[in-house]
């Protein structure tokens, strides 16, 4: 009888135990699935302003699209930068599923009090996609970046700016504009990677289009897909 008592225990333990793994993951899942459609709500509201957008004719040069949703800078002298993001790549079907990565840097200077920005990164070439597929690089160290122009600035400045890998914005209190990001480190959160795609799967993987993503995190590359629909060369 106390042998039965004990197995109906750890059965019901291992129960408990297996349906709270679940609802963690289901939990995590959805977080991920929130940061994809947060950086579509930011590049839509980006794009849909007149005359302030990141220009279409660059967009469609851009390999790869970054965007980091309210990172936070914060501190009094010694500040620094702590985000989320996700990115895509162009690939022969249109753009792959999102990659999760986190910015961080520190800044010093005379600053106080917090402030959330958003961030998107324009990678411009096979240099800038090499940086993306590492498991973490530095802006301006491991990645030449250049503030991009906005809106109907493009033309000669951006053909100034071609040889940069990345090109840099901010939009901060409604106003969206270039910045150079120097000194900014970006890597894949292999955790989040983990819980989308399955242990093991790397950024290549993802960003080449060879993985399968769930319907949730795909609001960010249909987003995308809305305003640059030129696909990557065979």
């Amino acid at each position: 009888m106390k042998n039965t008592w004990m197995h109906g225990a750890l059965a019901l333990c291992l129960v408990w135990g297996l349906a709270a793994t679940a609802q963690a993951q289901s939990k995590r899942i959805k977080d991920e699935s929130g940061q994809s459609q947060k950086a579509a709500t930011v590049f839509r509201e980006i794009m849909d302003t007149p005359d302030k957008e990141v220009p279409r004719d660059l967009l469609d040069k851009a390999a790869c699209v970054a965007v980091f949703p309210n990172v936070i800078k914060a501190g009094f002298i010694i500040g620094g930068r702590g985000g989320r993001g996700v990115a895509s790549c162009r690939t022969a079907s249109g753009w792959s599923a999102p990659i999760y990565l986190n910015l961080g840097g520190g800044s010093v200077g005379l600053q106080i009090g917090a402030q959330s920005t958003d961030f998107v990164l324009l990678f411009m070439n096979r240099d800038g996609i090499n940086s993306l597929l590492s498991d973490k690089f530095t802006l301006g160290a491991d990645a030449s970046v250049a503030a991009g122009p906005v809106g109907r600035q493009a033309g000669a400045e951006t053909d100034l700016k071609l040889d940069a890998q990345i090109l840099s914005y901010s939009r901060s209190k409604g106003l969206f504009a270039g910045l150079e990001l120097k000194g900014v480190v970006i890597n894949t959160d292999k955790d989040d990677m983990s819980d989308v795609y399955g242990a093991g799967i790397t950024a290549k993987e993802v960003l080449t289009g060879k993985i399968n993503a769930p319907d949730s995190v795909l609001p960010f590359p249909n987003t995308l897909g809305r305003y640059s629909v030129n696909k990557a060369e065979r």
